[in-house]
């Protein structure tokens, strides 16, 4: 199937791999998800549906927490560049020299320069000499500007509370457990990764 034909439903063009034995007892709790999959079996019979339902699920509950971080940087009136600047000073104890934040964030020095300046005139980062080196300037954030990123962070931890407190801590720590192996496949891909076949 080309990569251009996706479900309307969703982002996700679906890939076709062995199509496992169902259990038809988790069809008594459904979501637009089962839907989505639904749809699809007949077109691609060799979909799995587990993974297909899989990676769709969590394609869509990012995106739900992204709109969520979103709507919360509106609310405090942070630009997204003004948060993720924040938020890689607050990583590092709240103090941190100009060049860790431009490795941190992957930018040039001039561009963190220009947002570090931004935040300081706003309150929510000051700059200080370093008390090792007094050639250096350190990068402080301010109790408003912890305060400003906090609020931020909590209206996407509350969701993501809500997400995942419907599961016991134990299937938490399972399904952690589990992404963390999905994840180290992804961080760590095949040297050879089989040729796409031709149509």
């Amino acid at each position: 199937m080309e990569a251009e034909e996706r479900d309307a439903g969703s982002d996700r063009t679906p890939g076709s791999v062995s199509d496992p034995a169902r259990d038809p007892a988790r069809d008594s709790v459904r979501d637009s998800v089962d839907d989505h999959v639904a749809r699809w079996l007949p077109v691609l019979p060799g979909l799995d549906p587990d993974i297909e339902g899989a990676v769709t699920r969590m394609q869509k509950i990012t995106v739900r927490l992204r709109r969520f971080r979103e709507r919360s940087l509106v609310d405090f009136a942070l630009d997204r560049h003004e948060f993720d600047t924040l938020h890689q000073l607050i990583a590092r104890g709240g103090k941190a020299a100009p060049s860790d934040l431009a490795a941190d964030l992957d930018l040039a020095p001039a561009s963190v320069t220009g947002r570090l300046d931004a935040l300081e005139r706003r309150g929510f980062v000051r700059r200080a000499p370093s008390t090792t080196d007094r050639r250096r300037v350190n990068v402080e954030v301010t109790e408003e500007g912890r305060a400003t990123w906090l609020g931020a962070m909590d209206v996407v931890g509350h969701e993501e509370y809500r997400l995942l407190g419907t599961l016991s801590s134990d299937e938490r720590r399972q399904l952690s457990d589990l992404l963390r192996r999905v994840m180290r496949a992804a961080e760590h891909p095949p040297e050879h990764p089989p040729e796409r076949k031709r149509e």
